[in-house]
């Protein structure tokens, strides 16, 4: 096609000024639409001047809308990349088969394995730099190519984690690169499985679910009052009706490791063991006047102590993570005014083991301290929850075992910042906005979404005030929790409804607690659309 335009010069002479648009493409000068350079000939003086290589000017690109959002993005100009007829996953290295496999399939693409990237495939490559235990990498689209670089797996998997959601998004991941990282190593989903019995499937749906929104731990409290729910091979007696077999948890945990999730298992002691308790009913704490406390073994018996550790020692294998949770809270010993009255053979035990003066504070720290030498043992990082800490006394809690901080309603509360002030590690499960429990007891609000996008940080660990900024590097991260106290006030269902969007506003918080840049409208339809 030729545009032409007239000019009158001097003497009356026509000089016309012709475009070629290559491809036959015609745009009006300042039109609107992709421009291309043209090569023009000026009638007046009647040679051509050189004309460039055909090419397509483009505006540079945004940054993508994901869920978490990506921190930084450098614009570029380009055609961005979608997936196409013939494109492929390739990969650097054998260990990212994986990755490329899970990839390929989700955007429609051929595996290819180690072969010679080209235009239109996705690359995933290992660096070599870095530590194995770095989540950052570097997503760049350039020449209708895209490369995922990491110093680790996890990393290059939560880029290919950006591509799909933006190509799901969008249709076209934009040109440019990302450099993206979490602000926080811990971010994570607590499920109650004790109380409440969840198919295997369901829990796996969660865990994709999980992978997709860059997660790295699935909680799994499997042991309480109401139920015991994995098999056993060392107590079976202990174990539910209604319970996961070890061939299912090992899909789950094979699953959540294809998805760089740990699975991070609770067997809750001294307290919260009735189902323990029920197939071993000698281990049953009563107290002066003969009345049983509810999930609470007698921690004066060594029997309590072998029957609990062979539970962690058989978990210990199946589970093959690097933490573990200890529980270690509501003894209900310690919930009495005067547990020494209210106990003396506890009393009596603490006096023996830690010296005159010593207190069933003392004793429940030991024991404590004694399970986290077990699971040490299987070279675990351990935590415990915040009201399983005792001020003063002769014992104290070791200091590598790590605070799941969630209430501040437990007797003789303490402030997050006495535990932060020296120098424990915490894990932020604040139940001001990241509990969910079941039929809402006891005050308990189902946690929204919105509120945690607005206004919940990792440094706001009890209510809604946020701790100095000087202990940030102290706080891991956090984790959302689903309790089950009134087990059949939802379904399965509802339940995975009901933390649709808590989960996809703690993930942005955790990967980047700043203020977010969409409003709560723009990041709900953002989810609607990508996730």
């Amino acid at each position: 096609m030729l545009l032409g335009s007239g000019v009158v010069l001097a003497g009356g002479a026509v000089a016309v000024a012709v475009t070629v648009w290559p491809g036959g493409d015609t745009r009006t000068a300042g039109g609107s639409g992709p421009s291309r350079e043209p090569s023009s000939v000026s009638a007046a003086k009647g040679t051509p001047t050189p004309s460039p290589s055909p090419s397509r000017s483009y505006a540079l690109s945004q940054k993508p809308r994901t869920i978490p959002a990506v921190r930084q993005h450098q614009a570029a100009r380009g055609p961005g990349w979608r997936p196409s007829d013939g494109g492929r996953v390739v990969v650097r290295s054998g260990a990212l088969a994986d990755e490329g496999r899970l990839t390929a399939g989700e955007l429609g693409l051929t595996y290819a394995g180690d072969a010679k990237p080209r235009e239109g495939d996705v690359e995933l490559a290992l660096t070599g730099s870095g530590t194995s235990a770095s989540e950052a990498y570097t997503l760049t689209v350039k020449d209708r190519r895209v490369r995922i670089a990491a110093p680790a797996e996890a990393g290059v998997f939560y880029g290919t984690r950006t591509l799909k959601q933006t190509v799901r998004g969008g249709g076209t991941a934009p040109e440019g690169v990302i450099n993206d990282e979490p602000a926080k190593p811990q971010r994570g989903f607590m499920l109650d499985i004790a109380r409440k019995h969840f198919t295997a499937g369901w829990i796996e749906d969660r865990v994709r679910e999980l992978g997709d929104l860059k997660y790295n731990q699935l909680g799994l409290h499997f042991s309480d009052d109401q139920g015991f729910r994995i098999e056993s091979s060392s107590h079976p007696e202990v174990v539910s009706d209604q319970h996961l077999t070890k061939a299912q948890v090992r899909k789950i945990v094979a699953l959540a490791e294809s998805r760089h999730i740990e699975v991070v298992p609770e067997i809750d002691s001294p307290g919260h063991l009735g189902a323990v308790i029920a197939g071993n009913p000698q281990l049953q704490l009563v107290n002066a006047q003969g009345v049983a406390a509810r999930g609470a073994v007698d921690i004066s018996k060594p029997a309590a102590a072998k029957v609990v550790d062979e539970l962690l020692n058989e978990y210990a294998g199946l589970f093959p993570g690097a933490r573990w949770h200890l529980g270690g809270d509501e003894y209900r010993a310690l919930m009495a005014s005067n547990p020494e009255a209210s106990y003396p053979q506890l009393a009596a035990a603490a006096r023996a083991k830690y010296g005159a003066g010593a207190t069933v504070a003392d004793l429940a720290t030991g024991w404590l301290n004694d399970r986290a030498a077990v699971m040490r043992g299987h070279d675990r990082t351990v935590r415990a929850w915040n009201d399983g800490f005792f001020r003063g006394g002769r014992v104290q809690a070791d200091k590598r075992i790590q605070v799941a901080y969630w209430t501040g309603k437990e007797i003789g509360a303490r402030q997050p910042v006495e535990y932060l002030s020296a120098g424990r590690q915490v894990v932020n499960y604040n139940d001001e906005y990241l509990y969910y429990v079941l039929g809402e007891p006891n005050q308990f609000f189902y946690p929204t979404g919105q509120r945690i996008y607005e206004s919940w940080t990792p440094r706001v660990l009890r209510g809604t005030t946020a701790v100095p900024a000087q202990y940030d590097k102290q706080i891991l991260g956090g984790v959302f929790a689903v309790w089950c106290d009134l087990a059949n006030r939802q379904t399965e269902a509802q339940v995975a409804a009901g933390v649709r969007m808590p989960l996809r506003a703690l993930s942005q918080k955790l990967w980047d607690p700043v203020k977010p840049t969409l409003s709560w409208a723009q990041f709900r339809a953002l989810a609607a659309k990508v996730s």
